[in-house]
């Protein structure tokens, strides 16, 4: 772009993780170049023009290159209903959304940052550019965009910024599911999400509602020492930042807990059926916020189970039948992290969790049947002897249960044999 005469940044992101000396991810670029332009230096078989009403196209397939622009009214929140290309930088990074975001850098790492970002990346603190009424209204994901920020970076909010995200968190009932889903999945995951969660509730139920009742809920319970909101939050801290799956079914685990909370006489609470009324709620909440079939599937399993009792190697093979091989390894560490979010004489019990975990891969390694299809007759074996109907399906059910518990050998002969003498009246 240079090279051919215009002005060209890294900006957003790229320039604050260069900073901040992290890896540069999703490189966009902002020139004072048109987009025809563009097209021109790059020609038109390298480009995919992407939004070309607000100055931006695709260079192979890369990189996002936009025009120095001003923007007009957000009136769907989301993108301005006119842009006005102009040539000054510091007018297009006026338009952004935080300080930390609104630096420009050329390819000699020269910044341009006339809000101050650097400061405040090197004082930890996420601000909005301008006024932040101004900004969150343009487009109010950028009120769950700061709360993400802060979570994923440990950084502060400013007051001014924190005082309108507050205020006006309720404009993210305007904003698509598929957008809050996206951040609302990277704030879960950031190494400050706690401290974050806990101040900005109020955030996370302006698109989650149906965890209002879990806030300040006191559990009263001898292993409880938290709410059911700080709970959730302190056992999900402690699973790693990069397990999705396991971050995300904790996040959910036990929000059917005050809907199903009784006390007894002496005023302890307890709370049955949470699992698997929660796991009902959650496949609700995530349907609702767009996630695929295969992430609500795989949540919803591990919440329904996350209660379950375990005891035996029997217990185990039959959780593995229930929820497969990955997820009942994924289910064990959900309920040590649970466990974490306790008082610490429930942690005692991970040691028992451990062992669990160990016959499980003794179980995988061994290849030990632990479904029909691991069976050594099926549905085929049944219809030769003389089955028709769904009783199929039952005897095979019996022959598992009894080569789970290990009272028959999983061998073609003795199974056979036993369905001779058992089945055939």
């Amino acid at each position: 772009m240079e090279n051919a005469g215009y002005e060209a940044y890294y900006v957003g992101g790229c320039v604050r993780d260069s900073i901040m000396g992290r890896s540069m991810h999703d490189i966009d670029i902002t020139t004072s170049a048109r987009p025809e332009q563009t097209i021109a230096v790059f020609g038109e078989k390298n480009i995919i023009p992407t939004g070309l009403k607000h100055g931006t196209v695709t260079v192979w397939k890369e990189y996002e290159v936009t025009t120095y622009r001003i923007d007009g009214d957000y009136s769907d929140s989301r993108r301005p209903d006119e842009v006005h290309f102009t040539g000054d930088i510091n007018e297009d990074l006026a338009r952004r959304d935080f300080t930390m975001n609104a630096i420009a850098m050329d390819v000699r790492g020269n910044m341009v940052d006339p809000f101050g970002g650097r400061d405040d990346i090197s004082a930890g603190v996420i601000r909005c550019v301008g006024i932040p009424e101004k900004r969150f209204g343009e487009d109010a994901l950028r009120i769950l965009r700061a709360v993400r920020f802060a979570s994923q970076l440990g950084f502060s909010i400013d007051p001014a910024t924190s005082m309108a995200i507050h205020s006006m968190c309720g404009e993210l009932k305007k904003i698509s599911a598929e957008r809050v889903r996206e951040e609302l999945d990277k704030l879960i995951c950031g190494k400050g999400a706690v401290e974050v969660l806990l101040e900005y509730s109020d955030v996370i139920l302006s698109v989650i509602p149906e965890f209002a009742p879990s806030i300040g809920f006191d559990q009263r319970s001898p292993y409880h020492k938290y709410t059911v909101w700080e709970h959730i939050l302190r056992a999900m801290e402690t699973a790693p930042a990069e397990n999705m799956m396991l971050r995300r079914a904790l996040f959910f685990h036990d929000i059917a807990k005050p809907a199903c909370a009784t006390f007894d006489e002496t005023g302890r609470g307890h709370f049955k059926g949470h699992d698997s009324v929660g796991a009902d709620m959650t496949k609700e909440i995530m349907k609702r916020l767009r996630y695929d079939s295969k992430s609500i599937d795989t949540t919803v399993k591990l919440i329904v189970n996350h209660s379950a009792k375990l005891r035996t190697k029997a217990d185990v093979k039959r959780m593995m039948n229930s929820i497969g091989d990955e997820l009942f390894f994924v289910l064990m560490e959900m309920k040590k992290c649970d466990n974490l979010g306790k008082n610490e004489f429930v942690a005692e019990e991970n040691i028992f969790f451990d062992e669990l975990i160990s016959i499980g891969h003794e179980i995988v390694d061994n290849d030990k049947c632990r479904t029909v299809s691991g069976l050594a007759v099926n549905g085929s074996d049944l219809i030769t002897a003389g089955f028709r109907g769904c009783v199929i399906g039952e005897i095979l059910d019996e022959l598992l249960e009894k080569v789970i518990t290990e009272e028959l050998p999983n061998d073609r002969s003795a199974l056979l044999e036993y369905i001779r003498r058992n089945k055939n009246d």
